[in-house]
């Protein structure tokens, strides 16, 4: 964007949100963001601590929404984006989604989910008075993946409608002394959903029916992230799929979960927690496709023995006119585990992911 301002999905780290609002480090790059063209729209505040060249696994999950310090967490990036958010668009944080499922396998999410909706609400409460204070709209958005507290479309709801709507409003309404209603209304306007194209590719789940069942519940969408997943149809020979188990186990790296759904050609899943412990099952699966939570480049669908999810972003695309979400983000973090063959220069491999995505989006709005 050389003649015009380029918009930054910016991650901040708890560490780094508390020391930029120190001083007056927020204003300098406040400066820093107006000298060079830049501006700010959204931030990631999924994960809390560092998330590069170290082991991060199931810790991106933690502290989760029960507690005090990712609460906390939150407030510093919502304070943050206020200040940098330019006017007239709205300003999206997405999120963790609560927490990480397979924590609960012996206890109950009851109170995970009761801890968890009063810090949203928490949140909700100071993005409404950010907003009737500077006019900006701020929206923090739970971001359903595979194994997340909420990870599909129907968690997403179910949370929503027992969880947010009812006991979050019940909260607003005793600590700002509004109506259930209105309660209820300002929940929906500052709790929306992150769309990650990767993510409910993983979960079989179409964008177009995602979408419809979103809004029949009255659930926004306040950002969309384009990633692609991998994902394997299983032959029936043993000696193929070695070759497939091969190729994938390049792909079952340290740093990152990458959490694996079988489907079986009666549509039932099986959940894996990750590639490494998916792989010994491959041989004898009697599922028909695999697909793997690994962001992969987007703008590669076919990896010979392997493919991406990439037609799910195209659908997205398509899409895109009749839903009303301002903010896109290119969601590859990856770079730094792909397997040897697959990496690339990083600027030029950004370079194409930018321009598959603009000439889609010139595609899909000329059609």
């Amino acid at each position: 964007a050389p003649d015009k301002p380029f918009g930054i999905g910016l991650r901040l780290a708890a560490l780094a949100a508390r020391e930029l609002l120190e001083s007056d480090r927020l204003f300098q790059f406040q400066t820093w963001l107006q000298q060079n063209n830049l501006y700010v729209f959204t931030l990631n505040g999924f994960p809390y601590g560092g998330f590069h060249h170290q082991v991060v696994k199931d810790k991106v999950y933690a502290p989760d929404w029960r507690s005090r310090d990712r609460l906390d967490y939150t407030l510093n990036l919502t304070q943050i984006l206020a200040t940098l958010l330019p006017a007239g668009i709205d300003g999206g944080i997405s999120t963790l989604p609560l927490s990480y499922k397979p924590w609960f396998v012996q206890a109950s999410t009851d109170d995970a989910f009761k801890n968890a909706t009063r810090n949203l609400a928490t949140v909700a409460a100071e993005m409404s008075r950010i907003r009737e204070r500077t006019g900006k709209l701020l929206h923090l958005d739970l971001e359903p993946e595979p194994d997340g507290l909420i990870e599909n479309t129907a968690e997403v709801i179910n949370f929503f409608d027992s969880w947010l709507l009812p006991i979050g409003g019940s909260y607003l309404t005793e600590n700002l002394g509004i109506s259930q209603t209105s309660a209820e209304a300002l929940l929906r306007e500052h709790i929306r959903v992150c769309y990650d194209t990767c993510h409910f590719a993983v979960e079989y789940e179409k964008p177009q029916s995602v979408f419809t069942r979103l809004q029949t519940a009255g659930i926004s969408i306040g950002k969309i992230q384009l990633s692609a997943a991998i994902r394997v149809f299983l032959p029936e020979e043993i000696t193929q799929r070695q070759v497939i188990a091969d190729k994938l186990s390049s792909f079952a790296e340290s740093t990152y979960l990458h959490q694996v759904i079988a489907r079986s050609r009666n549509g039932a899943l099986h959940h894996y927690p990750d590639l490494s412990t998916a792989l010994p099952y491959l041989a004898q699966s009697t599922a028909q496709e695999w697909r793997t939570h690994f962001h992969v480049p987007i703008f590669i669908q076919d990896y010979q023995t392997l493919q991406s999810t990439q037609d799910d972003i195209v659908d997205v695309l398509n899409l895109i006119e009749k839903q009303p979400c301002q903010h896109l983000e290119i969601e590859t973090y990856t770079w730094d585990v792909l397997p040897p063959a697959m990496k690339l220069d990083l600027l030029a491999s950004i370079q194409r992911e930018y321009e598959w995505v603009l000439q889609k989006l010139a595609t899909s709005i000329t059609a």
